[in-house]
Protein backbone atom coordinates (compact mmCIF):
# COMPACT_ATOMS: atom_id res chain seq x y z
CA UNK A 1 0.00 0.00 0.00
CA UNK A 2 1.27 3.45 -0.87
CA UNK A 3 2.48 5.69 1.90
CA UNK A 4 -0.11 8.34 1.11
CA UNK A 5 -2.94 5.83 1.39
CA UNK A 6 -1.62 4.70 4.76
CA UNK A 7 -1.34 8.34 5.87
CA UNK A 8 -4.93 8.99 4.70
CA UNK A 9 -6.22 6.08 6.76
CA UNK A 10 -4.15 7.22 9.73
CA UNK A 11 -5.55 10.75 9.61
CA UNK A 12 -9.12 9.47 9.31
CA UNK A 13 -8.68 7.15 12.30
CA UNK A 14 -6.88 9.79 14.37
CA UNK A 15 -9.59 12.38 13.78
CA UNK A 16 -12.20 9.83 14.87
CA UNK A 17 -10.26 8.34 17.79
CA UNK A 18 -9.39 11.59 19.58
CA UNK A 19 -12.99 12.74 20.27
CA UNK A 20 -14.04 9.19 21.19
CA UNK A 21 -11.22 9.05 23.73
CA UNK A 22 -12.01 12.58 24.95
CA UNK A 23 -15.63 11.56 25.48
CA UNK A 24 -14.66 8.63 27.69
CA UNK A 25 -12.37 10.92 29.71
CA UNK A 26 -15.00 13.64 30.07
CA UNK A 27 -13.08 16.26 28.03
CA UNK A 28 -15.66 17.94 25.76
CA UNK A 29 -13.22 20.69 24.75
CA UNK A 30 -11.17 18.27 22.65
CA UNK A 31 -14.34 16.99 20.98
CA UNK A 32 -15.17 20.57 19.99
CA UNK A 33 -11.60 21.01 18.72
CA UNK A 34 -11.94 17.89 16.55
CA UNK A 35 -15.33 19.12 15.30
CA UNK A 36 -13.75 22.42 14.25
CA UNK A 37 -11.09 20.48 12.35
CA UNK A 38 -13.71 18.38 10.57
CA UNK A 39 -15.81 21.41 9.57
CA UNK A 40 -12.85 23.47 8.32
CA UNK A 41 -11.53 20.42 6.47
CA UNK A 42 -14.90 20.04 4.71
CA UNK A 43 -14.81 23.71 3.68
CA UNK A 44 -11.29 23.19 2.34
CA UNK A 45 -12.44 20.06 0.46
CA UNK A 46 -14.89 22.33 -1.34
CA UNK A 47 -12.14 24.77 -2.28
CA UNK A 48 -9.87 21.86 -3.26
CA UNK A 49 -12.35 20.85 -5.97
CA UNK A 50 -11.94 24.25 -7.63
CA UNK A 51 -8.29 24.84 -6.80
CA UNK A 52 -6.77 21.36 -6.68
CA UNK A 53 -8.59 19.89 -9.66
CA UNK A 54 -9.45 22.96 -11.71
CA UNK A 55 -6.58 25.29 -10.85
CA UNK A 56 -9.09 28.02 -9.94
CA UNK A 57 -7.44 30.17 -7.25
CA UNK A 58 -10.58 31.59 -5.67
CA UNK A 59 -10.07 34.27 -3.03
CA UNK A 60 -13.80 34.56 -2.50
CA UNK A 61 -14.88 31.21 -1.10
CA UNK A 62 -15.62 32.88 2.24
CA UNK A 63 -18.74 34.18 0.48
CA UNK A 64 -20.10 30.64 0.23
CA UNK A 65 -18.86 29.67 3.69
CA UNK A 66 -20.65 32.68 5.16
CA UNK A 67 -23.79 32.23 3.09
CA UNK A 68 -24.08 28.69 4.41
CA UNK A 69 -23.70 30.04 7.93
CA UNK A 70 -26.33 32.70 7.39
CA UNK A 71 -28.72 30.13 5.91
CA UNK A 72 -28.45 28.15 9.15
CA UNK A 73 -28.70 31.26 11.32
CA UNK A 74 -31.67 32.83 9.54
CA UNK A 75 -33.69 29.60 9.42
CA UNK A 76 -32.96 28.88 13.09
CA UNK A 77 -33.85 32.44 14.16
CA UNK A 78 -37.20 32.38 12.38
CA UNK A 79 -37.98 28.94 13.81
CA UNK A 80 -37.04 30.08 17.35
CA UNK A 81 -39.30 33.13 17.03
CA UNK A 82 -42.06 31.07 15.36
CA UNK A 83 -41.99 33.38 12.34
CA UNK A 84 -42.31 32.33 8.70
CA UNK A 85 -39.57 33.16 6.24
CA UNK A 86 -40.01 35.39 3.21
CA UNK A 87 -43.34 35.13 1.39
CA UNK A 88 -44.77 32.92 4.15
CA UNK A 89 -42.30 30.05 3.65
CA UNK A 90 -42.12 28.04 6.91
CA UNK A 91 -38.85 28.09 8.88
CA UNK A 92 -37.18 24.99 10.29
CA UNK A 93 -34.49 23.74 12.68
CA UNK A 94 -33.96 20.47 10.81
CA UNK A 95 -30.29 20.14 9.86
CA UNK A 96 -30.87 18.17 6.62
CA UNK A 97 -33.28 20.84 5.36
CA UNK A 98 -30.90 23.63 6.39
CA UNK A 99 -28.00 21.89 4.65
CA UNK A 100 -30.06 21.55 1.47
CA UNK A 101 -31.04 25.23 1.60
CA UNK A 102 -27.44 26.30 2.25
CA UNK A 103 -26.13 24.24 -0.66
CA UNK A 104 -28.85 25.43 -3.05
CA UNK A 105 -28.30 29.09 -2.12
CA UNK A 106 -24.54 28.78 -2.57
CA UNK A 107 -24.88 26.87 -5.84
CA UNK A 108 -27.32 29.40 -7.29
CA UNK A 109 -25.15 32.37 -6.27
CA UNK A 110 -21.98 30.65 -7.49
CA UNK A 111 -23.36 30.30 -11.01
CA UNK A 112 -23.51 34.04 -11.86
CA UNK A 113 -20.33 34.75 -9.89
CA UNK A 114 -18.53 31.96 -11.73
CA UNK A 115 -20.01 32.92 -15.10
CA UNK A 116 -18.48 36.39 -14.76
CA UNK A 117 -15.25 35.44 -12.96
CA UNK A 118 -14.34 32.58 -15.32
CA UNK A 119 -14.16 35.00 -18.23
CA UNK A 120 -10.91 36.14 -16.63
CA UNK A 121 -7.84 34.21 -15.49
CA UNK A 122 -4.82 34.49 -13.23
CA UNK A 123 -4.68 37.45 -10.87
CA UNK A 124 -7.84 38.91 -12.43
CA UNK A 125 -9.82 35.82 -11.45
CA UNK A 126 -8.43 36.07 -7.90
CA UNK A 127 -9.40 39.72 -7.60
CA UNK A 128 -12.89 39.41 -9.08
CA UNK A 129 -13.80 36.52 -6.76
CA UNK A 130 -12.51 38.62 -3.87
CA UNK A 131 -14.62 41.57 -5.07
CA UNK A 132 -17.80 39.48 -5.14
CA UNK A 133 -17.10 38.12 -1.66
CA UNK A 134 -16.55 41.61 -0.29
CA UNK A 135 -19.81 42.79 -1.84
CA UNK A 136 -21.68 40.03 0.03
CA UNK A 137 -19.71 40.84 3.20
CA UNK A 138 -20.71 44.51 3.14
CA UNK A 139 -24.29 43.57 2.37
CA UNK A 140 -24.33 41.37 5.50
CA UNK A 141 -22.99 44.07 7.82
CA UNK A 142 -25.54 46.55 6.49
CA UNK A 143 -28.50 44.18 7.04
CA UNK A 144 -29.75 45.08 10.55
CA UNK A 145 -32.65 42.62 10.40
CA UNK A 146 -30.13 39.81 10.85
CA UNK A 147 -27.64 41.37 13.24
CA UNK A 148 -25.61 43.57 10.92
CA UNK A 149 -22.06 43.89 12.25
CA UNK A 150 -23.01 42.06 15.46
CA UNK A 151 -23.94 38.83 13.73
CA UNK A 152 -26.75 36.43 14.48
CA UNK A 153 -27.04 34.07 17.45
CA UNK A 154 -28.40 30.52 17.17
CA UNK A 155 -29.97 30.01 20.58
CA UNK A 156 -30.52 26.26 20.28
CA UNK A 157 -28.43 24.03 18.01
CA UNK A 158 -30.42 22.75 15.05
CA UNK A 159 -31.70 19.19 15.13
CA UNK A 160 -30.92 15.97 13.28
CA UNK A 161 -33.42 13.08 13.29
CA UNK A 162 -32.60 10.52 15.98
CA UNK A 163 -29.48 12.33 17.25
CA UNK A 164 -29.02 14.69 20.19
CA UNK A 165 -26.93 17.32 18.45
CA UNK A 166 -26.72 19.41 21.65
CA UNK A 167 -24.14 16.91 22.94
CA UNK A 168 -20.59 17.39 21.57
CA UNK A 169 -19.85 13.81 20.46
CA UNK A 170 -23.03 13.17 18.41
CA UNK A 171 -22.59 16.53 16.66
CA UNK A 172 -18.96 15.66 15.91
CA UNK A 173 -20.05 12.35 14.38
CA UNK A 174 -22.50 14.21 12.13
CA UNK A 175 -19.73 16.54 10.97
CA UNK A 176 -17.29 13.65 10.56
CA UNK A 177 -19.81 11.76 8.44
CA UNK A 178 -20.33 14.76 6.17
CA UNK A 179 -16.56 15.21 5.87
CA UNK A 180 -16.30 11.57 4.79
CA UNK A 181 -18.99 12.17 2.16
CA UNK A 182 -17.16 15.29 0.98
CA UNK A 183 -13.93 13.34 0.61
CA UNK A 184 -15.77 10.59 -1.29
CA UNK A 185 -17.20 13.24 -3.62
CA UNK A 186 -13.74 14.67 -4.27
CA UNK A 187 -12.34 11.17 -4.89
CA UNK A 188 -15.21 10.32 -7.27
CA UNK A 189 -14.85 13.59 -9.18
CA UNK A 190 -11.08 13.21 -9.50
CA UNK A 191 -11.43 9.71 -10.98
CA UNK A 192 -14.37 10.52 -13.27
CA UNK A 193 -14.45 11.71 -16.87
CA UNK A 194 -15.62 15.07 -15.56
CA UNK A 195 -12.57 15.25 -13.28
CA UNK A 196 -10.27 14.33 -16.15
CA UNK A 197 -11.82 17.09 -18.28
CA UNK A 198 -11.49 19.58 -15.41
CA UNK A 199 -7.82 18.77 -14.94
CA UNK A 200 -7.30 18.98 -18.70
CA UNK A 201 -8.90 22.44 -18.66
CA UNK A 202 -6.40 23.44 -15.98
CA UNK A 203 -3.45 22.19 -18.03
CA UNK A 204 -4.49 23.26 -21.55
CA UNK A 205 -7.97 24.65 -22.16
CA UNK A 206 -7.33 25.11 -25.89
CA UNK A 207 -6.65 21.42 -26.45
CA UNK A 208 -9.74 20.49 -24.43
CA UNK A 209 -11.90 22.76 -26.59
CA UNK A 210 -10.31 21.24 -29.71
CA UNK A 211 -11.71 17.80 -28.80
CA UNK A 212 -15.22 19.22 -28.41
CA UNK A 213 -15.42 19.74 -24.63
CA UNK A 214 -16.21 23.33 -23.58
CA UNK A 215 -13.76 24.30 -20.78
CA UNK A 216 -16.00 27.14 -19.55
CA UNK A 217 -18.91 24.83 -18.80
CA UNK A 218 -16.68 22.30 -17.02
CA UNK A 219 -15.07 24.98 -14.87
CA UNK A 220 -18.40 26.64 -14.04
CA UNK A 221 -19.86 23.31 -12.91
CA UNK A 222 -16.82 22.62 -10.75
CA UNK A 223 -17.01 26.12 -9.26
CA UNK A 224 -20.67 25.63 -8.34
CA UNK A 225 -20.04 22.18 -6.78
CA UNK A 226 -17.11 23.65 -4.86
CA UNK A 227 -19.31 26.47 -3.54
CA UNK A 228 -22.03 24.06 -2.43
CA UNK A 229 -19.62 21.91 -0.40
CA UNK A 230 -18.09 25.00 1.22
CA UNK A 231 -21.59 26.34 1.97
CA UNK A 232 -22.48 23.07 3.70
CA UNK A 233 -19.41 23.48 5.90
CA UNK A 234 -20.49 27.05 6.68
CA UNK A 235 -23.87 25.81 7.95
CA UNK A 236 -22.08 23.31 10.21
CA UNK A 237 -19.68 26.00 11.44
CA UNK A 238 -22.60 28.23 12.43
CA UNK A 239 -24.19 25.36 14.36
CA UNK A 240 -20.87 24.53 16.01
CA UNK A 241 -20.46 28.07 17.34
CA UNK A 242 -24.21 28.73 17.63
CA UNK A 243 -23.42 32.03 15.99
CA UNK A 244 -23.19 33.49 12.49
CA UNK A 245 -21.21 36.65 11.86
CA UNK A 246 -19.93 38.71 8.92
CA UNK A 247 -16.41 37.46 9.77
CA UNK A 248 -17.38 34.20 8.05
CA UNK A 249 -17.71 36.25 4.84
CA UNK A 250 -14.49 38.25 5.17
CA UNK A 251 -11.42 37.93 2.98
CA UNK A 252 -9.52 36.64 6.03
CA UNK A 253 -11.69 33.52 5.92
CA UNK A 254 -10.94 33.05 2.23
CA UNK A 255 -7.25 33.28 3.07
CA UNK A 256 -7.62 30.67 5.82
CA UNK A 257 -9.24 28.22 3.42
CA UNK A 258 -6.44 28.72 0.89
CA UNK A 259 -3.87 28.17 3.64
CA UNK A 260 -5.54 24.89 4.65
CA UNK A 261 -5.39 23.56 1.09
CA UNK A 262 -1.80 24.68 0.50
CA UNK A 263 -0.55 23.36 3.84
CA UNK A 264 -2.10 19.94 3.38
CA UNK A 265 -1.44 19.55 -0.32
CA UNK A 266 -3.32 21.02 -3.28
CA UNK A 267 -5.24 18.39 -5.21
CA UNK A 268 -4.60 15.61 -2.69
CA UNK A 269 -7.48 13.69 -1.19
CA UNK A 270 -6.64 14.24 2.49
CA UNK A 271 -4.72 17.47 1.97
CA UNK A 272 -7.55 19.58 3.45
CA UNK A 273 -7.74 17.29 6.49
CA UNK A 274 -4.00 17.49 7.14
CA UNK A 275 -4.06 21.26 6.63
CA UNK A 276 -7.02 21.74 8.98
CA UNK A 277 -5.40 19.57 11.65
CA UNK A 278 -2.15 21.51 11.53
CA UNK A 279 -3.90 24.89 11.45
CA UNK A 280 -6.25 24.23 14.38
CA UNK A 281 -3.53 22.62 16.50
CA UNK A 282 -1.18 25.55 15.87
CA UNK A 283 -4.01 27.96 16.70
CA UNK A 284 -4.66 26.12 19.98
CA UNK A 285 -1.07 25.35 21.01
CA UNK A 286 0.79 28.46 19.84
CA UNK A 287 -2.24 30.66 20.55
CA UNK A 288 -1.88 29.71 24.21
CA UNK A 289 1.73 30.88 24.17
CA UNK A 290 1.59 34.06 22.13
CA UNK A 291 -1.01 36.27 20.45
CA UNK A 292 1.25 36.40 17.40
CA UNK A 293 0.95 32.70 16.57
CA UNK A 294 0.10 33.59 12.94
CA UNK A 295 3.74 34.65 12.52
CA UNK A 296 4.88 31.06 13.08
CA UNK A 297 2.09 29.79 10.85
CA UNK A 298 3.43 32.11 8.16
CA UNK A 299 6.91 30.65 8.55
CA UNK A 300 5.53 27.12 8.19
CA UNK A 301 3.51 28.16 5.14
CA UNK A 302 6.61 29.77 3.62
CA UNK A 303 8.56 26.55 4.18
CA UNK A 304 5.83 24.47 2.55
CA UNK A 305 5.67 26.76 -0.49
CA UNK A 306 9.45 26.77 -0.92
CA UNK A 307 10.43 23.22 -0.02
CA UNK A 308 7.28 21.06 -0.07
CA UNK A 309 5.19 22.08 -3.05
CA UNK A 310 2.93 19.07 -2.49
CA UNK A 311 2.14 20.13 1.07
CA UNK A 312 2.24 17.84 4.08
CA UNK A 313 0.72 14.95 2.16
CA UNK A 314 3.27 15.48 -0.58
CA UNK A 315 6.08 15.16 1.98
CA UNK A 316 4.56 11.93 3.26
CA UNK A 317 4.08 10.49 -0.22
CA UNK A 318 7.64 11.40 -1.25
CA UNK A 319 8.24 10.53 -4.89
CA UNK A 320 5.16 8.40 -5.17
CA UNK A 321 2.82 9.18 -8.01
CA UNK A 322 0.19 11.80 -7.13
CA UNK A 323 -3.17 10.09 -7.69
Amino acid sequence: MKREAIANAGLALLLLAVPLAASTMGEPFYITLATRIAVLALAAVGLNIALGLGGLVSFGHAAFFGLGGYAAGILATHAFNAEPLFFGIPSTTSMPVIWLVAMLVCGLIALPIGAISLRTSGVYFIMITLAFAQMIYYFAISWPAYGGEDGLSIYVRNSFPGINTARPLPFFLVCYGLLALGLMLFWALRGSRFGAALQAARQNATRLAAVGIPPFRIRLTAFAISAMVTGLAGALFADLNRFTSPSMLSWHMSGELLVLVILGGKGRLFGPVAGAMLYVLLEYWLGGITERWQFFLGLILLGVVLFARGGLMGLIAGKERHG
